[in-house]
């Protein structure tokens, strides 16, 4: 017989019962569409995570103020004054592994331009904040060494309170902003960069240099913290050990003792993002192979209905010469149409669960074509494996015995 009459007779026999073949392929359709949409989220995540560590600037390192213990009462993140210009300047000449490095004094603040105002957070860095960051300006430059060493009143702006102050499209570059009451002139505007890898907007900003926020703004001697970036992306854990260790020797920090700072790397940031996405990752999964299965089994069960419904005509065809082999390649035939036909409808469900997450929810979500074909080649096995067997009784009926079936 040949192959496609094998085909021609095995899609014959599942219209003739269109109803139960369609109930049969739902466990398929869902199980495929569970696959898509896992592989989706989990390859949108992982997107995301990289879009956001790319924006948050190259090998990056952050050493924050941490905690302020005093008689077992413990402040939290920031708390702790310890962290001074002396240290950055330690880290910068004694670590061999930093590139650029910016301390930085933050403080929040109501901002004046002409008959418009917005508060908005007040980051003093330094020079080399847009080299850490890989961040050029939309409009003139960022302040210089000479404005950083005078505490000098200028100010670079980002995107978002660009646009609040001066409008959109608008170069404010020689304007004069206010802030606190005082007089800051604009040097520079950053392009957008979007949200931080923290979840801020990091466009949501002003930028002035860190001694002039400590002497006219803040009052405050200590920094809140320093942005590094290590010279190359195989130093990163290893220069923020070294940091550690040198700002825990000169903090006069005892073994056992806690840490009065923190150090982090984007690395950290994004397996802590990395294993909540295995978590979701490993629960959808486990509803899509759940799906798989249920789906599989309802395929071997009506392919064993369908065995016993067609004993007749199963022996009829051995008795005229169709081969063992035919007849398991064809009922091979109509398990595989099941899987792959669900399997198609699967896809298109999961491309619209995707899609819709993206929408409703606001979870990246992106489906590759291999994960097109992961879902057809499970689709594809999963009818092999479930058909398998029915097919094999089917094939190894006695044609007299089948005849003789009532």
């Amino acid at each position: 017989m040949s192959v496609f009459m094998i085909f021609r007779i095995a899609f014959k026999s599942l219209g003739r019962n269109k109803l139960r073949t369609a109930l049969t392929m739902l466990g398929m359709i869902i199980g495929v569409a569970a696959v898509i949409t896992v592989v989706a989220l989990g390859q949108g995540a992982q997107e995301s995570i990289e879009t956001q560590i790319r924006a948050a600037g190259t090998n990056l390192i952050t050493v924050n103020a941490g905690n302020f213990n005093m008689g077992g009462v413990r402040q939290g993140q920031g708390a702790s004054n310890t962290l001074t210009v002396e240290d950055s300047r330690a880290i910068r000449h004694e670590i061999l592994g930093v590139q650029f490095l910016a301390p930085g004094v933050n403080t929040r603040a109501q901002v004046i331009a002409g008959n418009q105002n917005w508060q908005t957070r007040i980051q003093g860095t330094d020079v080399d904040l847009p080299l850490i960051r890989a961040w050029p300006a939309k409009y003139g430059g960022f302040f210089t060494p000479q404005d950083v060493s005078s505490a000098a009143k200028v100010a670079v702006l980002g995107g978002v309170v660009t646009e609040t102050l001066f409008g959109e499209e608008v170069d404010p570059v020689g304007q004069i902003i206010r802030i606190r009451n005082q007089p800051f002139k604009v040097v520079g505007v950053m392009t957008k960069k979007g949200q931080a890898a923290m979840g801020e907007d990091q466009d949501d900003a002003i930028f002035v240099p860190y001694t002039t926020v400590q002497k006219k703004l803040s009052g405050q001697q200590h920094i809140n913290n320093i942005t590094i970036s290590a010279q190359s992306a195989n130093q990163v854990g290893n220069t923020a050990d070294q940091i550690a260790m040198l700002l825990r020797s000169r903090h006069n920090l005892l073994p056992g003792d806690t840490d009065d700072f923190m150090v982090r790397t984007l690395e950290e940031m994004a397996s802590v993002r990395s294993e909540a996405t295995k978590t979701m990752r490993a629960l959808l999964a486990s509803i899509a192979g759940v799906s798989l299965v249920v789906g599989g089994i309802g395929i071997m069960n009506i392919m064993l209905v369908s065995v016993t419904e067609r004993t007749r005509e199963i022996g009829l065809r051995l008795a005229i010469g169709a081969r063992g082999s035919d007849v398991l390649l064809q009922f091979l035939v109509e398990a595989v149409a099941l899987s792959l036909v669900g399997g198609a409808f699967g896809i298109g469900l999961g491309f619209g669960v995707s899609n819709g997450l993206t929408r409703v929810l606001e979870w990246p979500t992106f489906v590759s074509p291999d994960a097109v074909a992961v879902a057809f080649g499970v689709a594809a096995a999963t009818g092999v494996f479930f058909g398998f067997y029915p097919a094999r009784k089917a094939s190894g009926l006695d044609p007299i015995e089948a005849l003789r079936y009532e």
